[in-house]
């Protein structure tokens, strides 16, 4: 791969791309074989009625997705700018727009605005090794997002993005992603006993971001998911973070050739037993390094003990005396006496005071997945400390 290539990033299933024709003759079919021979790989193949090209823009006419099964879904015209072929024969696109979605169904209505992918490759080869045989790109972006029902806005979300940025040395990539402004109205649920849950809760309206960032370094195939989180305004921070290795490129396409077979395969019970066996046996070249769960209060705590205290006609803080005596007692039964002490004191310390609660797992080595199976199945107590699990609260 070229230094003119690097900062492409890993295409996800959603990019549906077209082909191109140029001041240099760009052959618009072979860009659209080489999509296709590396897209289908990930499930799928482009259609179009039709390539219209001019200079370097390219628009594909009434473009559809198909998937292996044989499913269609139209997505329309498909504008591309900037499109140069490579001196190994893949391609460069500046910039793929995509139409506004729009699509009613029971009464509520989608719409989604400003779809774009930017900096994408095309992979001359989708079965070499390295990176220049995956599809990539450099940023996906959509506007606003909304659902609406009979002219009330249930759902709706400012804008979104993912990033991702080949290192210098091409060792494996960064990424990164926010969803931006999102907003849910719950106001209206129609059950009486979930409408009184979100009143006492006071989530009528939900409003925060969600944000990712992670790392995946190609040789030893590790997965580093530093943050994946949903903040929440009045509510709290939940972040979820693992990370493993194993995650080849090899893994990778063991992967969608085992998923594509399956969607290929008519008998859908038949490719569900074939793809958990395949499944089953790629799990044995994984191994667990770490994982952490955190919640960080913002008042929804409180909330929830007065609301659950409510139900059984006491007050929020004789339901958190409560779980405080009964965690010890349920702990009892796990056998795991070192955990269970440090699982009491955790929750204790956070229902007295709510600020933050942390289940981390963090072993001294990584622990190959099949070790992980076999405790779980043969003395799952013993897990904790197989994973090094620890857990804390208001740290």
């Amino acid at each position: 791969m070229t230094l003119y290539r690097t900062t492409r990033l890993m295409l996800s299933g959603a990019a549906f791309l077209s082909l191109a024709g140029s001041a240099f003759a760009l052959d618009g079919q072979d860009l659209l074989t080489k999509i296709n021979a590396a897209y289908s790989q990930q499930g799928g193949t482009i259609i179009a009625d039709g390539v219209d090209v001019d200079g370097t823009s390219v628009t594909l006419k009434k473009a559809s997705f198909k998937t292996n099964s044989g499913e269609a879904v139209s997505i329309g015209d498909i504008t591309m700018k900037g499109v140069e072929e490579d001196e190994d024969g893949g391609y460069y696109v500046e910039e793929a727009s995509f139409p506004n979605i729009s699509a009613t169904n029971e009464g509520a209505t989608f719409t989604a605005t400003d779809l774009t992918l930017s900096g994408i490759s095309i992979p001359a080869d989708p079965k070499g090794e390295g990176l220049n045989s995956m599809l990539l790109y450099e940023n996906a972006h959509s506007g606003p997002v909304k659902v609406v029902q009979n002219g009330a806005e249930l759902f709706s979300l400012a804008e979104s993005d993912m990033n991702l940025t080949l290192r210098e040395d091409e060792s494996g990539f960064d990424f990164d992603g926010a969803f931006k402004g999102l907003k849910a109205d719950l106001s209206k649920a129609s059950d009486a006993q979930s409408k009184e849950a979100i009143d006492k809760l006071a989530l009528q309206h939900i409003q925060g971001d969600i944000t990712m960032k992670g790392a995946w370094e190609l040789t030893p195939g590790t997965i580093d998911i530093s943050e994946f989180a949903f903040d929440f305004n009045n509510v709290g921070k939940l972040n979820f973070a693992f990370k493993i290795s194993g995650y080849t490129m090899s893994f990778m396409k063991s992967l969608q050739e085992a998923a594509k077979q399956a969607e290929a395969n008519q008998n859908k019970e038949e490719a569900q037993q074939a793809l958990g066996l395949s499944m089953l046996g790629l799990m044995q070249q994984l191994s667990f390094e770490s994982a952490q769960i955190r919640f960080d209060d913002a008042s929804i705590t409180k909330r929830a003990l007065d609301y659950a205290g409510s139900q059984q006609n006491i007050s929020g803080q004789q339901m958190a005396d409560s779980l405080k005596a009964m965690t010890p007692i349920m702990l009892a039964q796990l056998n795991i006496p070192e955990l269970q002490n440090a699982i009491s004191a955790a929750v204790n310390t956070f229902l007295d005071n709510p600020k933050s609660l942390t289940l981390a797992a963090a072993p001294a080595k990584p622990v190959p997945f099949p070790m992980i199976m076999g405790a779980a199945m043969g003395a799952p107590n013993t897990l904790p400390q197989v994973l090094g699990v620890k857990v804390s609260a208001n740290d």
